[in-house]
């Protein structure tokens, strides 16, 4: 039974059943599912790009933390993951559309959720109401729908893990921030100052 109970398997079983009536639909969310993170990555390298041209060190400061960030709540959703080991979606429900290979690892939170709201989180520090931050978020929204629509968490494991990845890359950048900044100083008088600099 997945952490959520009976809930949440009909609601995954209504992703699944709207998955089977949109066939034309399969191909890019497992796409997006397995290799949106590439899109993530680009994300942060704009945004590394874009707080440096500013000249802002704590701007800077943010955006070359962010990628970090989102390492610290993977690791730190590992442990969540091996403490709650939710099975996945296709093992309580059998006859469930799977469009990706079945992962053997537990379901909640979602790992790929996890890193998206972190990516989010990331550039909601260095940017605030910036495109690119509202880009991110959409993008993290639209990974945690496809990873259920995909067939591999259920709804409540992607929720969690946007939350789980926000609210780690949120206090692991406050812990940081004060020797993150002065750090980014420190190098703008330096002669690699290109890297916080435009």
């Amino acid at each position: 039974m997945p952490i959520g109970g009976a809930s949440q398997e009909a609601w995954f079983r209504a992703v699944n059943h709207l998955a089977r009536a949109t066939p034309w639909l399969h191909t890019p969310a497992r796409l997006f599912a397995q290799d949106g993170i590439v899109l993530f990555a680009a994300l942060l390298l704009l945004s590394w790009w874009w707080a440096r041209r500013s000249g802002d060190p704590r701007r800077v400061a943010a955006a070359l933390w962010a990628p970090a960030g989102a390492l610290v709540a993977l690791g730190a959703n590992q442990l969540l993951v091996a403490a709650f080991a939710e099975p996945r979606p296709f093992t309580v429900v059998p006859d469930a559309l799977v469009l990706v290979s079945r992962s053997t690892d537990a379901s909640f939170p979602s790992d790929h959720a996890v890193m998206a709201g972190a990516v989010a989180m990331g550039l909601a520090l260095a940017h605030g109401r910036h495109a690119l931050t509202w880009t991110g978020a959409g993008l993290a929204v639209l990974m945690a729908a496809t990873r259920v629509y995909v067939g591999a968490h259920f709804p409540l494991d992607v929720v969690a893990g946007l939350l789980v990845g926000a609210a780690i890359a949120l206090a692991s950048y406050r812990l940081v921030r004060p020797v993150a900044v002065r750090l980014v100083e420190a190098v703008a008088r330096t002669p690699v100052r290109v890297l916080v600099r435009g």
